[in-house]
């Protein structure tokens, strides 16, 4: 069966993907996104993750639906509800557990029509992504129907990556799932490959990191040269604030110091973890190379 799909308002539409769950792949989408939607770029982040941490990240768990209408647009092609302005430039379309259902649905589907099942995410992001600069999909761990039809609406696969056994195993089945749609999305690549939760003297770690790369993608140019480092409590203050990490940051600079509360001349507060500083830097790395490769790609397509 054919189907037919302009790709011309998919052209900046990145899925974050990875085949294992806790690899920073949520944060990574919510933070790049707010960087650059506070820069200035029309930003749209589409939560495909039944479990929904997006709301947590961003702070806006009270206006969800728990994915009802993005369950009904995959399947149905139903119109997904914007939650506008989450923050300034930046829209979102909220994920929950009502995916589980939109990911039955798709599988079986799949059996009749797999192109149909794989093309329901391109087909609704079509209508819409012209609006935005940037289009990031925050894509489930281990759900092939709901990857499948990540990978097949994206231009670039962005893969966040912590360097441990699993995880690697993770970015394989990350290069089979983009193998898979091929056909359906031929000008789906490979964004790049972000280390994250590591330390920037592992050099070691990076190296055997590095070697797995190139032979599961045949080169190791798809590194970023900037890792994010680990840091746990800056991750549970941002959730439990609904901050992100700049932000965080941000309100952080905002404190009073430790001798104007010993002076009595101002009271102590819940400041927040002292890490939360270098995990911005790092995260604004990324998103500046983020928009660096998509800008490198689409000047290349230029000049061809």
């Amino acid at each position: 069966m054919k189907h037919d799909l302009d790709r011309g308002t998919l052209s900046r539409v990145i899925a974050v993907i990875n085949g294992k769950g806790g690899v920073f792949k949520t944060s990574l989408v919510a933070n790049v996104g707010g960087l650059l939607a506070e820069a200035g770029s029309r930003v749209l982040l589409v939560d495909l993750d039944p479990q929904g941490n997006l709301a947590e990240d961003l702070g806006y768990s009270d206006q969800g639906d728990g994915g009802r209408s993005l369950a009904a647009a995959l399947c149905f092609g139903a119109e997904p509800a914007l939650l506008p302005n989450v923050r300034p430039n930046l829209d979102v379309i909220a994920g929950g557990p009502e995916l589980d259902d939109a990911a039955a649905f798709l599988g079986a589907k799949a059996q009749k029509d797999r192109d149909a099942a794989h093309l329901a995410l391109a087909k609704m992001l079509a209508t819409i992504a012209g609006e935005y600069d940037l289009v990031l999909l925050d894509c489930p761990p281990g759900n092939e129907p709901l990857q499948a039809a990540a990978a097949a609406a994206a231009r670039y696969a962005l893969v966040p990556l912590k360097t441990d056994l699993s995880s690697r195993k993770g970015v394989a089945a990350v290069a089979a799932r983009m193998d898979s749609v091929v056909g359906l999305n031929p000008t789906l690549d490979l964004l790049g490959v972000v280390l994250v939760g590591t330390g920037t003297n592992s050099k070691q770690v990076h190296k055997v990191t590095r070697d797995h790369l190139i032979a599961d993608f045949g080169t190791d140019e798809v590194l970023f040269p900037m890792t994010i480092r680990h840091a746990e409590a800056t991750a549970q203050a941002c959730r439990e604030r609904g901050l992100l990490a700049h932000e965080l940051e941000r309100e952080l600079s905002k404190a009073p110091k430790w001798w104007e509360i010993r002076r009595g001349e101002a009271k102590a507060t819940n400041s927040g973890p002292r890490s939360a500083s270098s995990v911005a830097e790092d995260l604004h790395a990324v998103a500046m190379e983020v928009t660096r490769r998509v800008a490198a790609t689409e000047s290349q397509g230029v000049s061809a």
